[in-house]
């Protein structure tokens, strides 16, 4: 079965909103790991619009599972990275404008400027991902950059609602999945994801993680943070591999 990381951004976003000190994304994790959370995911923005540095430094001395610090590949990220060392980096693309990040990273067309990243990272013994869309050239090129990982990009398939466009989507990310198991890297997925939609990613066996933010914050509103921790973990669960 994949693992589950929970993305605890949009906490920090609802305190970040009156500029106050709740609600808390450290209890957040916390209490996501006590429901089952494999990992805790965490983007520190440019802009901070979320995340704040002190979130990242009390994260780093109190999750008991794994931190992925998602983030730019900017020289400002980067000092964070080394300060902070995440148990993994997960590089994605940023845009000041944005709502939430749009697409994956374009690692074909800057193969240089991303391995050098990977290498300053792998040097101080951190684990590398990079956000990628479903696209062939973007996974063997994070093959060449010398990623650990990839996470593929799910919005697409997320967004998706007619049946042909779900099926089409649907096809990029298994076939990326196909791509990336044949190159050795390993393979996380996410964005958009939500109860009704993750059973298709989760069903995929080459997946190791999904990473799960907002439906899982959303659904909190109303259950709480353990229950909706719960309930996607009990359908992850359900793809458990017989012995």
């Amino acid at each position: 079965m994949p693992k589950l990381g929970v993305n605890i951004d949009h906490v920090a976003t609802l305190r970040e909103a009156r500029k106050t000190v709740e609600p808390d994304p450290i209890l957040a994790a916390s209490i996501a790991e006590l429901a089952g959370a494999d990992s805790i995911v965490a983007h520190l923005r440019e802009d901070r619009r979320h995340i704040q540095d002190r979130d990242l430094k009390i994260l780093r001395k109190t999750v008991k599972t794994k931190l992925d610090l998602e983030m730019a590949s900017t020289p400002e990220m980067m000092k964070v990275a080394l300060y902070i060392k995440p148990d993994l980096v997960t590089l994605v693309p940023e845009r000041r404008e944005e709502l939430t990040t749009e697409g994956g990273l374009e690692v074909n067309l800057n193969i240089e400027g991303i391995k050098r990243a990977v290498k300053l990272l792998h040097d101080a013994e951190i684990i590398v991902s990079l956000f990628i869309d479903p696209d062939i050239d973007q996974v063997k090129a994070s093959h060449k950059v010398d990623a650990d990982y990839v996470e593929i990009n799910t919005g697409m398939y997320s967004e998706a609602r007619s049946s042909q466009d779900i099926e089409a989507e649907f096809a990029k990310v298994l076939n990326a999945v196909k791509i990336a198991e044949k190159l050795r890297l390993r393979i996380n997925a996410g964005h958009g994801l939500n109860y009704k939609n993750v059973s298709r990613i989760a069903a995929i066996p080459e997946v190791s993680e999904l990473n799960i933010g907002h439906s899982i914050i959303s659904r909190s509103v109303f259950v709480g943070m353990e229950r909706a921790v719960r309930e996607m973990k009990e359908i992850l669960d359900s793809f458990r591999q017989p012995i």
